[in-house]
Formats: C-alpha cells, structure tokens, sequence
C-alpha cells in the first residue's frame, strides 16, 4: 500500500491498542487517521486502551477527524436508516468513501455495506483487515514475521482476536 491515507475503523485500533502497538500504526506506510465517532467508541471502552489511543494522537502515530463534509453526513445517515452498523463504522466508511481513502475495518458486515455503498457511488474502495496491516508492515520491513506471529497469538489468546492463520509467512 503506498501513501494512501487509510481511514481506520474502532475495531482496527482496538487490536492494536490492546496490545500497546499504535507505534506500528504510525509507523505503516500510509496515514491513519479516525473520525470523532471511532475515537469516542474507544473513549467508552477501557481507561488503559483510551490512555494509549490519546498517547498516539500526541505523539502523531494517528490524526483525528471530524464528519463536516456535507457528503460525508449524508452517507453517514443514509448508513444509519439502514441500521445494524455501529456509529464508528458508519463515520469510517462515509469519510473512506467521500476522500477515496482505503478504510481499515473488520468487521464482515460493515465490510459488505461499504462495497455496496461504493458500487453504488462508482467509486474504488480499498479495504483492509487488521491481517493486511500487519502483512503490509511486514513488506515494508517495519515488522519481522515472527514479531507478527507472536502479536497474533497474544491477540488470541488474550484478546479474543483470531487470525485464522497459522504465521503471517503464509501470507505473503
């Protein structure tokens, strides 16, 4: 992935800053940014994982963004009349859709209705898992495979966070 900014969904960070790796966010190869609904969903969630979200906004690993864009509101409430997604994902895709980012997300749901609502807009729309991050951090030579593989076993076996993988070698 090249210097394409990636619009990064809660659940996304939430992995990362569970196990206190927001630097390997600053340090991938695009920008990440989150809209004020993903920040305030990780605001709710747990005071450690809100600390480090805040430490990474400090220090540059992650820029914040506001839903102003008339565009992106529309999408944004178009995305809420038809429920089941949550506030956080609905802002994430508006924003990846109206500024042509990629969107960082995991969730299959929200996945499906951000490629609807790009087939629908005629636009491209990339998207990544939280395995495609590490995969591109791994190209990059900003992560070695076997620190990815130990990030991935923490995430399952104390995160409930699976990457049905065996290593992140069989992926590239």
């Amino acid at each position: 992935m090249g210097p394409a900014i990636v619009v990064a969904d809660t659940s996304v960070i939430i992995n990362f800053l569970r196990v206190d790796r927001m630097d390997l966010i600053g340090a991938h190869p695009s920008p990440f940014i989150v809209t004020d609904h993903v920040a305030d969903e990780i605001a709710d969630s747990y005071p450690e994982q809100q600390a480090r979200f805040h430490a990474a906004l400090g220090v540059g690993h992650i820029t914040q963004h506001r839903i102003d864009d008339p565009a992106e509101v529309e999408i944004f409430l178009r995305l809420s009349v038809q429920g089941r997604l949550g506030a956080g994902e609905r802002s994430a895709i508006a924003v990846a859709l109206n500024r042509g980012c990629a969107l960082a997300i995991d969730d299959s749901r929200a996945i499906r209705r951000a490629v609807q609502e790009a087939d629908i807009a005629g636009n491209p729309l990339t998207i990544l898992r939280t395995q495609d991050v590490i995969v591109h951090l791994i190209k990059a030579k900003l992560l070695e495979i076997e620190a990815a593989d130990a990030i991935k076993e923490d995430w399952h076996l104390n995160h409930r966070f699976t990457i049905r993988i065996g290593s992140f070698a069989e992926l590239l």
